[in-house]
């Protein structure tokens, strides 16, 4: 997103300005003709853009560069570890989260409860979760940073650029708007309000996907179009085609949870019968291996299911791949529907793959038409994801930010001191 008004020169400005801290906060340390390079602009025209971000505390210097030929060498640039931070919140069946990263991408604070939020009313949810929220924000205060945004991650339809959850099925809402009881936290006294954003965790999931599993140095990120899966209680999914979000009309698109793969089995509680989450869910794996009912607790379940798995139980390892099976068939109509490059599995899944996935491949062979078509490569990859189920969280800290990356320095911000360059 390229800040409004761009085609006038002070829109410019700061497009241009959205283009070296960009820079600097992927590349960085940069040299300024480093930084000139990148973006396609002259030194001359990226030295003042630089010095309005270092005054703004938005870029810092680390030292001299590199020598390269004659001359003194410049200063290295790169984002300040003060100044906005992205804060990340995240509502679970049975957990919150919340957690605040920097300009430099690092995680500065984080907090985690368990919570049993399932039909619990927004009120003592958004409560407990106002708590958590002043924890990391008091945490990160005190070492020069202030919240930029907050996007919650929630496991439900959310109104397409709004605050309410439509549906959440999992946690037993409906119609439920976030900003009320979030207001004292992103409008402290004194303050100016802190951006709120809800999203549904899948889509933060995959936006987590693409701004940071990619180029880590392990193996490539994903491709500009992929379906990502995520589980924790229920189950959805994020399509990125060209890098972007498909969104669909009014915001659901995703909800694989709810695609029928066996359309005379068991009745769900959206109304139908045969979802996928009957088959492939928390609670659908959790019935046919057997699970105590007494574990609980952010991830306790799942790790429950891992640990019967790697010992060899037969009810949970059958289980899990009857979980692979619906989910190929699931996936195998999205697959034939939007040809993406990749399929990644996301949340909880990421944990459960090595059990998971034979069966899950297997079907998307046999019912992709692309796989059968000999004049064509064959069917998307699928890949686990390296974020598991920390994806949303992340997700969400890193899209609060999303509003610093694109304007920097707004023209109604006031100008903040020089840096402090004795330290």
């Amino acid at each position: 997103m390229t800040p409004p008004g761009n085609d006038t020169q002070a829109g410019i400005r700061r497009r241009n300005l959205a283009r070296v801290l960009r820079a600097v906060a992927a590349h960085g340390p940069l040299s300024r003709p480093a930084v000139a390079a990148r973006i396609g602009l002259t030194r001359a025209g990226v030295a003042p853009l630089v010095d309005e971000l270092l005054r703004a505390g938005l870029l810092a210097e680390s030292g001299p560069a590199a020598p390269r030929g004659r001359g003194r060498p410049g200063s290295e640039l790169v984002v300040s570890d003060r100044g906005p931070a992205g804060i990340g919140a995240e509502i679970g069946v049975d957990h919150l989260a919340v957690c605040a990263v920097d300009l430099r991408g690092r995680i500065r604070a984080r907090a985690a409860v368990g919570a049993a939020n399932r039909n619990s009313a927004p009120g003592p949810v958004l409560e407990r979760l106002g708590k958590l929220l002043a924890e990391v924000t008091g945490r990160i205060g005190a070492e020069g940073l202030r919240p930029a945004g907050l996007t919650v991650a929630v496991p439900g339809l959310v109104a397409r650029g709004g605050t309410t959850v439509v549906h959440a099925p999992n946690l037993g809402w409906r119609a439920a708007d976030l900003a009320p009881g979030l207001a004292p936290v992103t409008a402290p006294p004194d303050s100016p309000a802190v951006p709120l954003t809800v999203e549904n965790e899948a889509n933060l999931g995959a936006l987590a996907e693409l701004r940071m599993a990619a180029g880590d140095g392990e193996r490539p990120g994903p491709p500009p179009d992929f379906v990502h899966v995520s589980a924790e209680a229920g189950i959805g999914a994020a399509v990125v085609v060209d890098g972007q979000l498909l969104r669909g009309a009014r915001g659901f698109a995703g909800e694989l949870g709810h695609v029928p793969v066996y359309p005379d089995g068991r009745r769900c509680d959206c109304g139908g019968r045969g979802c996928l989450e009957q088959y492939a869910g928390e609670a659908a794996v959790l019935r046919a291996s057997g699970a105590a009912a007494g574990e609980a607790g952010p991830g306790a379940r799942i790790a429950w299911l891992a640990r019967r798995a790697a010992d060899g139980d037969p009810a949970t390892v059958r289980a899990l791949a009857e979980a692979g099976t619906a989910l190929g068939i699931a996936l195998a109509g999205a697959v034939n529907l939007l040809d993406p490059r990749a399929v990644v599995l996301g949340g909880a899944l990421a944990g459960l793959a090595p059990w998971v996935l034979p069966s899950l491949e297997r079907e998307l062979t046999l019912r992709t038409a692309v796989a059968a078509d000999p004049g064509r490569a064959g069917g998307p990859s699928v890949t686990v994801s390296r974020l598991g189920a920390d994806g949303p969280l992340l997700g969400a800290a890193h899209a609060a930010l999303r509003g610093v990356l694109d304007d920097p320095l707004p023209s109604r911000a006031p100008a903040d001191p020089p840096p402090d360059r004795t330290r």
